[in-house]
């Protein structure tokens, strides 16, 4: 039985993220700013929907390989503690952007090799050679699992890709229709600003993540702290147990603890 609100969290969580990581300027989104305004709104779409379908792909990757491990509490806390510091470099390459790339190296060697006919082609092939997109969704998956917002079960892995499916077509239907009807005025510099705000919401998310590694720092060392009476009581209670002392010379807080023995 799949529990709904475990579920509906993954899949919010798919969206969000699925919709945020579209935003940056990069390849496909410029392809779509360049196509969209000489081919209309069709075509930008497709493009994005080609690429939606091998980021999901991805995505489910990601999730598949991080599954096996996150049970491991070792595991689980190195991870928290790297997607911390992964947004945090994330968010200072997003909010410092000041160029705009538009190739990627690999993705222009598959793109030769395959030679995409339709834009829905396009799409795909240019996310496939881009292996960023892997290791980024490596990351975030680790993330949200290390954190539970998406738990390891199917229903969850398979609600949190259709969230990110979601999530990056929404996207890329709202850039392919301000790109078809605002003729070329949506221009790769408001990609630009909006990649900054990108940029400022992960350091936010970076921070709060950040903030949870501490309380639970702290927490585990009062943890620690009240057991350590407990502990040292039991280790004399065992040294009173194991001793040699003669009954008659022990007090009788000692023979009690004895007695309990």
């Amino acid at each position: 039985m799949i529990e709904l609100d475990n579920t509906l969290t993954a899949i919010v969580t798919g969206m969000v993220s699925g919709f945020f990581v579209s935003i940056p300027v990069g390849p496909i989104n410029l392809t779509i700013i360049n196509e969209g305004a000489r081919r209309g709104f069709k075509w930008a779409l497709m493009i994005g929907l080609g690429s939606v379908l091998m980021e999901s792909i991805y995505c489910g990757i990601a999730l598949t390989g991080f599954a096996a491990f996150l049970h491991l509490p070792l595991v689980k806390s190195s991870m928290e503690l790297l997607s911390f510091l992964f947004l945090l470099f994330l968010s200072w390459k997003y909010f410092s952007a000041k160029t705009i790339p538009d190739h990627v190296h690999s993705a222009d060697v598959i793109e030769q090799k395959i030679h995409p006919r339709t834009a829905f082609g396009v799409g795909f092939v240019r996310v496939l050679g881009n292996p960023s997109v892997l290791l980024l969704w490596l990351t975030l998956t680790a993330t949200f699992l290390s954190h539970n917002w998406v738990d390891q079960t199917l229903d969850d892995r398979i609600g949190f890709v259709i969230g990110v499916a979601w999530g990056a077509t929404l996207w890329f239907v709202l850039l392919s229709w301000a790109v078809s009807k605002g003729h070329g005025k949506f221009s790769p510099r408001v990609l630009l600003r909006m990649e900054h705000i990108s940029g400022a919401i992960l350091l936010l998310a970076a921070l709060w993540i950040g903030g949870r590694i501490i309380l639970k720092l702290r927490d585990l060392r009062e943890y620690q702290k009240s057991r350590r009476p407990v502990a040292a009581l039991m280790w004399q209670i065992e040294e009173k147990c194991t001793s040699s002392t003669p009954l008659r010379q022990m007090s009788r807080d000692d023979l009690t603890r004895v007695r309990s023995c």
